[in-house]
């Protein structure tokens, strides 16, 4: 399977456990060089995909491309070249976070002894843990040791680096720690697939996503791909809401049936959807006031001319929250 520029492709990855599929069919582009977010509630099926990415649990079917080789066959020469942080980080407690990367890079039999004191060093500089690092790994925070997790997927170049849930459980300090480090790995090229079921840190850190539900892949693509996906509306403040309402019937769009906010002084808010009376060039569909493109400006002429008092007016693209809960038909915790 050519890599394309991927980094991760998969087609028809699926993982069946008894009668139950955790995940079924997914095709995966992760373009490299990105920030990747996968992106899904609770139980969507992220982790048991990244697992299989990584070759720790088998798939049922499917293809799996890792930087341009196929997994898990060529387990042993992809690998060394990833990075990872599963499930949360483990060290010993009673080892400062200098002893702890040591031992682990030690483990390592691609790792260079002769160079192993300058890279657990520059680690843990890239990580922001200098000053940490003689400290036992017992006194630091959860966001610290999330943190030296990562130091250790840096401790040798790596071409990818998989984060599963890299912020759960993090306070809004650590939270913001991890994202911008999360940020940085890619100034050298380094793709990072970060997995969250966090919709405000897939829109800050990432430049690519992907939306898992119940073990479907349900969309992916950059964020401005997936933001232009949602159905823009145009939103009208206006003491004259009845008025508001014809008109935009008469623009053809249909106007949402259930009031939204009303302001003691500039009356009520009218929205609609913009695509509504649209066919597929943006022209406003027959029977309607005009056959051209429907611009703010003249919806805004068209209902100054109607006699609509506009007291304010926007036309509103749908956010990332709106899109995501839409397409997997169930809430996303949108803050930590």
């Amino acid at each position: 399977m050519p890599d394309g520029g991927l980094a991760i492709q998969t087609r028809g990855l699926t993982k069946v456990f008894g009668r139950q599929t955790v995940v079924n069919g997914i095709d995966l582009s992760v373009p490299r060089g990105s920030v990747f977010g996968f992106l899904g509630p609770n139980g969507s099926g992220k982790t048991t995909s990244i697992r299989m990415l990584l070759g720790l649990a088998s798939a049922t079917s499917g293809e799996i491309s890792v930087l341009g080789q196929q997994m898990p066959k060529r387990a042993g020469t992809v690998l060394p070249r990833v990075g990872a942080l599963i499930e949360g980080p483990g060290f010993y407690p009673f080892l400062s976070g200098t002893a702890n990367l040591r031992r682990l890079d030690s483990a390592d039999r691609f790792a260079q002894s002769s160079t192993r004191t300058v890279r657990v060093g520059e680690a843990l500089e890239r990580v922001g843990l200098t000053h940490a690092a003689g400290k036992k790994v017992r006194a630091y925070s959860l966001g610290m040791k999330q943190r030296l997790g990562i130091a250790n997927a840096l401790l040798t170049p790596r071409e990818l680096i998989v984060l599963d849930e890299p912020t759960n459980g993090l306070d809004p300090q650590g939270t913001r720690e991890v994202r911008n480090l999360v940020r940085s790995l890619t100034a050298s090229g380094t793709t990072v697939f970060v997995s969250s079921h966090l919709l405000a840190e897939i829109e800050q850190m990432c430049t690519h996503a992907a939306v898992m539900r119940s073990g479907h892949l349900v969309a992916q693509g950059s964020l401005d791909e997936l933001r232009q996906a949602g159905q823009a509306r145009v939103r009208v403040l206006t003491p004259d809401p009845g008025a508001a309402r014809r008109v935009l019937a008469q623009l053809g769009l249909a106007a949402d049936a259930d009031a939204s906010d009303t302001h003691p002084l500039d009356g009520e808010t009218v929205t609609a959807p913009l695509d509504a009376g649209q066919d597929g060039d943006g022209a406003i569909g027959p029977g309607t006031l005009a056959d051209r493109p429907l611009d703010p400006e003249h919806i805004v002429a068209a209902l100054v001319a109607g006699g609509v008092r506009v007291r304010g007016f926007a036309v509103e693209r749908a956010t990332l929250e709106d899109l995501f809960v839409a397409l997997t038909g169930e809430g996303f915790d949108v803050a930590q």
